[in-house]
């Protein structure tokens, strides 16, 4: 695909469609694409897409997530850890195969390695991720930066159960617990076995018959904090910051998620980074180029004082070590400046000013306009 489509596009429901439409836009567009039986061109592209999307909105953290950054909440490579993983999301071929050759008796989840299996246990959180813009000065010398942001949160009031306080979720009579219902059906083929979601509890192998008030059954509440970013000195363009804990909140008492802060440094109008040195310029004079004179350098600690020697040709590079960016993984640590000296050739002169520099130009000879050679300097 050239370019990710919006998830509920790929699936085929609407931004407000909830659990059931989800999974249902899932089934139908998996029946139209699965490569095992779909003659599209494309199909195995589509199915992977439809996948990814499912994925995604069939989570309520990684919903919520998606909902507030779009795609950007799931960039950075960061797979398993809120990212698309490739699954299917608890939804097993068991479950497609069984919609679209359920008259024939199924048994699919046997076959795809479907068993008995329960999602009550307690799961992690999913990562988010935000970003971050700040100044190039900021980057050379760190900060601390106050942001606002969604945190999600087990409910107080339930511990997370979904249940209303007082109250537990219980087994779910028609699977028994499990999460999954085996049905088996006589066929010309004999006696074949079929593995499912239990359509009452959704895979859960419990029931909540009283949802908490204070977070409707989700088992989790979604607030506003207040938290201070350390940005370290050195930090570099693209880098993130990670913020333990302060992603999405787990599911049945597992931990939170982290939160990844992806950092964009603003260019510099002075000063352009490479690794841990940076590189600017210093306009001089042919005067100053030629007789040498003490110039002053911009760094990021403030105006250098620097000699240059008499006879600077243009685009000369000086170092100045020490002074470029801090390392940040160890600020004691730092590169350097690199400065090239640009030449500046005057422009609209006085008559006087181009009398005197023809005078000059008329003394000078092949010796004073020849560059010296490696062997000539050697034995001049």
């Amino acid at each position: 695909m050239a370019s990710k489509r919006d998830y509920y596009e790929v699936l085929g429901v609407d931004k407000n469609a909830g659990a059931d439409e989800i999974k249902k836009g899932y089934r139908r567009m998996a029946k139209k694409y699965h490569p095992d039986i779909s003659k599209e061109p494309d199909a195995e592209e589509r199915m992977k897409e439809i996948n990814e999307a499912y994925e995604i909105l069939s989570d309520p953290q990684k919903k919520a997530a998606y909902d507030q950054y779009g795609h950007a909440a799931f960039e950075g490579g960061m797979g398993g850890a809120g990212g698309f993983t490739g699954g299917f999301s608890g939804m097993d071929m068991g479950d497609i195969f069984g919609d679209i050759f359920g008259s024939f008796g199924g048994g699919f989840s046997d076959i795809f390695g479907g068993g008995s299996r329960s999602r009550s246990g307690p799961s992690r959180g999913s990562d988010l991720q935000m970003n971050m813009t700040i100044t190039f000065e900021e980057s050379m010398f760190g900060c601390k930066k106050e942001i606002n942001i969604p945190v999600s949160e087990t409910c107080s009031e339930c511990g997370g159960s979904g249940a209303k306080k007082g109250t537990s979720p219980v087994n779910c009579p028609k699977c028994g617990g499990t999460g999954r219902i085996r049905t088996t059906k006589q066929t010309p083929f004999g006696v074949m076995s079929q593995e499912r979601v239990c359509p009452d509890c959704g895979g859960e192998g419990k029931i909540i018959k009283e949802k908490c008030p204070h977070c409707g059954g989700r088992g989790n509440v979604e607030v506003k904090k207040n938290i201070t970013v350390d940005i370290p000195k050195g930090i570099m363009h693209g880098q993130s910051i990670r913020k333990n804990g302060m992603g999405g909140a787990g599911q049945k008492g597992g931990p939170n998620g982290d939160l990844y802060i992806k950092i964009n440094v603003m260019p510099s109008k002075q000063f352009r980074r490479e690794g841990n040195d940076l590189y600017t310029e210093a306009a001089i004079n042919i005067v100053q180029a030629t007789l040498g004179d003490e110039i002053t350098i911009p760094t990021i600690d403030g105006d250098e004082k620097y000699t240059i020697k008499p006879g600077t040709q243009p685009e000369t590079k000086i170092t100045l070590r020490g002074k470029g960016a801090y390392n940040v993984r160890n600020d004691k640590m730092r590169g350097n400046l690199i400065v090239t000296l640009k030449v500046i050739v005057p422009t609209d002169l006085k008559q006087s000013q181009k009398e005197l520099l023809q005078k000059f130009g008329d003394t000078l000879t092949e010796k004073n306009t020849k560059k010296k050679g490696f062997f000539d300097k050697m034995f001049s």
